[in-house]
């Protein structure tokens, strides 16, 4: 298929699809940072366990709420077999859209893509000041 777009449409093909991955991968990774920091705050959690110091309370619950929130944003039902079609829907409409910029832009504006994305949000975390 050729690209349809002149060379003066680009500009606004490339900003539409910067759009859509910033907005579809931000809704991606609300879901996919429970897994990932779920997993990470476990390995604290036993790693205090085992050198015996005292965990709050607070750290426990926190690890289980987030538990909860893993199971009920990335599964449907409680038994990990079953993926929830939002999740699956999110994950699908990035995987097309990284199709599309690769198509549209080419391989290396969306490795540039998505190093802008890590940076701002990198940037971000840096920057926040709430904790």
């Amino acid at each position: 298929m050729k690209n349809p777009f002149t060379p003066g449409q680009k500009n606004l093909v490339r900003r539409y699809l910067i759009w859509a991955y910033k907005t579809t991968r931000e809704s991606f990774e609300r879901i996919e940072r429970k897994t990932t920091q779920l997993a990470v705050d476990e390995y604290i959690l036993k790693y205090l366990s085992d050198k015996k110091f005292k965990i709050p309370h607070e750290f426990r619950t926190y690890v289980a709420d987030k538990h909860k929130d893993e199971l009920m944003l990335k599964y449907s039902g409680a038994d990990k077999k079953k993926l929830n079609p939002q999740y699956v829907y999110l994950k699908n409409r990035l995987e097309a859209i990284e199709g599309a910029i690769t198509y549209f832009l080419g391989g290396k504006e969306l490795k540039r893509i998505a190093r802008l994305f890590e940076e701002e949000f990198t940037r971000r975390i840096m920057e926040a000041r709430d904790h």
